[in-house]
């Protein structure tokens, strides 16, 4: 039998000795912050790929909650200098869904080369020195650690792979270096590129995001 610490509490689980670490870890991965950030609402190509991505993870952990937010004008304010002086409920509950969450499923659409401002929002209010990240005498340290972050990313032109194209590209770096100064360093990237270029290069690009997700998320052991 293995103990598990989750969500504050030790639980006792029958797991057997010949279950794989993999398989075991999935028991302790079962709370999941689905984060969508597209001015498309449910017509957003990032979400739509973040959505079979979250299907996939579901059935691959089955159990699995669900924490999702919507990051849009209404719901994520921009940072105020109010509020970065004296935190507001909103944020002391947006760090809470992240400490609470084994795993973040983030659709983040590009912008103009970079985030939509409501995801940068996001991260703007769950940046807080001394609750997610720390300084130290060595620097500073992420307090987010030990949790899965995917980001699908949807672009209307193609950026992965084309030197000339990503010295554009400013959403992936500053995701994976913002996240990683949280914490978050174990980040998977889900590419949904081309959906401007044409109809074909759209459907190919869905089609690779496809195949990443079916990569990226472990397949339910046969019984």
């Amino acid at each position: 039998m293995t103990r598990f610490n989750y969500m504050g509490f030790n639980t006792l689980l029958k797991v057997p000795m010949f279950v794989s670490v993999d398989l075991k870890r999935r028991f302790s991965m079962n709370t999941i912050l689905f984060l969508t950030s597209s001015v498309f609402g449910e017509k957003s190509k990032s979400r739509q790929v973040a959505l079979e991505l979250l299907d996939a993870w579901r059935r691959s952990h089955p159990g699995a909650r669900v924490i999702e937010r919507n990051l849009d004008a209404q719901t994520m304010p921009h940072l105020s200098g109010e509020a970065l002086m004296h935190p507001t409920k909103l944020a002391d509950r947006l760090i809470e869904e992240v400490e609470a969450s084994d795993v973040l499923i983030v659709a983040a659409p590009m912008y103009n080369f970079s985030i939509p401002s409501t995801l940068k929002a996001w991260i703007d209010h769950i940046a807080r020195a001394g609750r997610t990240f720390r300084y130290t005498e060595s620097g500073a340290q992420g307090l987010l650690k030990g949790k899965k972050v995917f980001v699908v990313v949807s672009r209307g032109g193609i950026y992965d792979g084309v030197l000339s194209a990503q010295m554009m590209d400013f959403q992936k770096p500053y995701l994976r270096a913002m996240l990683g100064f949280l914490g978050l360093t174990d980040v998977t990237f889900i590419h949904a590129e081309g959906q401007n270029v044409s109809a074909e290069a759209a459907a190919d690009g869905l089609a690779r995001a496809r195949n990443s997700i079916a990569d990226a998320v472990p397949q339910i052991l046969a019984a």
